[in-house]
């Protein structure tokens, strides 16, 4: 392998430019906060693979303060040909002198990119991976403002300001629009941690920049029906428009059909019937008649989102019942008609099964699900707070799977994003649990929607609870405080960076702090996120004890008020 060589200094008319950088700009404060110059804090004195070792120096000027150096801080080591950043990874003075005299330190470094000429215009420009390593003797120096600046905001590159860096609170940190997006991401952080507030601030600055923006979120919690004021368009049961002809055949299963011994004999009934009725809406539909042979249903299937009437569906299952002797043959059919019966009577399901009239509404329904215009309101919020246990996992099924075929039909000429909160409960690591369809359409989105321009932002508390193929397929992780073990090690063996030591850091993140990794992001950082107006705040419905119980918090009136509201909607809980 030929390494190139730089002409001799009589030849050349500059110095190899990353050997001296050019002069930072003067150190004024910003926002209030005092800059500091760099300052040379050790040297290298072993380099193995992507990591390097240093000790640390004394500054022997009277008067002189040592620099304190933490883990996580970026740091920078100039090589003949670029200067060379890293991130310390550890601390350490591994033999204590004795009698009062001076510890040596050791700092450990992870080498993440460099700083070089830009071969197109010269200019300094950081990238990841490194060509020319440090070597024995180089000085290590702390990054200053100006470095800072200059790894974590690409030049010429779309990006949205959500906080401050941890090493330097005048440093903006900066996040890579379409790596974020288009890639997929994830916000992990136990409960009270700011997952909420994060994933507000993320998209309230996306929304700031993109005025024709499609983002649809699952709030399975009502919290965000005031994070975006009006550019939000609020879906709930109570307006929510979801027909139940635009299920698959193994979601309207799961939603028709009981769990008991006979659900074969169900879904077989039902499988005849749904295509039946669905041949009858067709000929009923058609402005002309066409000839058909008997059992020819016009290619036809119990998939196709194509609307047919319940009344079909009960008829011929009546028709079948008028055909059957025996008594134990007819179980099935009962059974399936009383539970097709029972959905369409209950005001719970009204959004999906509750229509006297059925027509073809697609259109609508995806332009408003998916903002399509999206009329100003560029983002979709729909509470799933409301949405009856047995029948969530395949509400959210239907959307994602919605999302896709658009995604798919439209040739990746709508970009997208589904943010799905609590993902964990509704694509489960283990095996057998959850609603199988649901997790296939996130995995299918995970796997193949960045194909077709449509994106995945999940937020967890348990990510060691979160399908592990969804989970390995976010390039962005946006890592909040996670107290327990488990999930930290999720996080370890899920996230491709060289910056893993930073994950450590973990428990010991305080509220809206997080560290993020990936690609993202121009190199691993820890940061702080901005604070959220109080309008934009996602909603937290419990108020805490010592306010709430601070005075009188409801009444005889209000208690009948919510028995009311309690039986009207059939609920078993609130």
């Amino acid at each position: 392998m030929s390494v190139a060589v730089p002409p001799p200094a009589s030849q050349a008319e500059v110095v190899p430019a990353a050997s001296v950088e050019p002069e930072a700009p003067p150190f004024v404060e910003r926002r209030g906060v005092p800059a500091v110059p760099p300052r040379r804090i050790a040297h290298i004195v072993s380099v193995s693979g992507s990591q390097a070792i240093a000790v640390l120096e004394r500054d022997k000027t009277p008067g002189a303060v040592a620099a304190r150096v933490e883990i996580g801080q970026l740091v920078k080591m100039p090589t003949p040909t670029a200067t060379v950043v890293g991130l310390v990874s550890a601390v350490s003075a591994p033999s204590p002198t004795m009698g009062g005299g001076e510890d040596i330190g050791l700092i450990e470094i992870n080498l993440a990119g460099e700083v070089a000429p830009d071969p197109k215009d010269g200019r300094l420009s950081f990238h990841r991976g490194v060509a020319s390593l440090p070597s024995l003797g180089d000085a290590v120096l702390l990054a200053d403002r100006h470095d800072l600046t200059r790894v974590y905001t690409q030049p010429n590159v779309a990006t949205i300001e959500v906080g401050s860096l941890y090493q330097d609170s005048a440093v903006p940190a900066r996040l890579l629009t379409d790596d974020l997006l288009a890639k997929h991401f994830i916000v992990v952080g136990t409960t009270g941690c700011g997952k909420s507030c994060a994933l507000t601030s993320i998209l309230q600055r996306v929304l700031a920049q993109h005025d024709h923006a499609h983002i649809v979120v699952l709030d399975v919690h009502n919290e965000y029906p005031t994070a975006f004021g009006e550019r939000a368009e609020l879906i709930n049961p109570t307006n929510l428009n979801l027909p139940f002809w635009l299920l698959n055949f193994q979601e309207l299963a799961s939603a028709l059909t009981s769990g008991d011994a006979d659900r074969d004999a169900e879904i077989e009934i039902l499988g005849d019937a749904v295509l039946t009725a669905k041949r009858r809406y067709s000929d009923a539909s058609s402005s002309r008649q066409l000839a058909r042979r008997p059992g020819d249903l016009s290619g036809l299937t119990v998939d196709a989102p194509t609307p047919f009437r319940l009344s079909d569906v009960l008829a011929v299952i009546d028709e079948q019942l008028g055909k059957l002797e025996r008594t134990q043959k007819t179980l099935p059919y009962r059974r399936l008609k009383s539970r097709i019966e029972t959905l369409a009577s209950d005001q719970r399901y009204s959004f999906m099964f509750g229509s006297l009239t059925v027509q073809d509404t697609m259109t609508d329904i995806l332009g408003r699900l998916f903002r399509v215009p999206n009329d100003g309101r560029p983002i979709t919020v729909i509470d799933l707070s409301t949405v009856p246990p047995e029948i969530l996992d395949v509400v959210i099924s239907v959307i994602a799977r919605l999302a896709f075929d658009l995604a798919v039909w439209s040739k990746g000429g709508l970009p997208m994003l589904l943010v799905c909160e609590e993902a964990h409960r509704y694509a489960p690591a283990a095996a057998g649990k959850g609603f199988e369809p649901t997790r296939q359409a996130l995995s299918r989105i995970a796997k193949e929607g960045r194909k077709y321009g449509l994106s995945l932002a999940l937020v967890t508390q348990r990510p060691s609870e979160l399908d592990t193929t969804i989970l390995s397929q976010c390039s962005t992780a946006i890592a909040m405080r996670l107290s327990t073990e488990r999930d930290q090690q999720v996080m370890r063996a899920n996230t491709h960076d060289g910056a893993l030591d930073l994950l450590d850091f973990l428990p010991l993140l305080g509220d809206r702090e997080a560290i993020v990794l990936g690609q993202g992001v121009a190199m691993p950082m820890r940061i702080r996120f901005n604070d959220i107006a109080d309008k934009g705040v996602p909603r937290n419905l419990n108020s805490a004890f010592s306010d709430s119980w601070s005075r009188p918090n409801l009444d005889r009136a209000g208690l009948e008020a919510i028995v009311t509201r309690w039986r009207h909607a059939g609920r078993e809980r609130p």
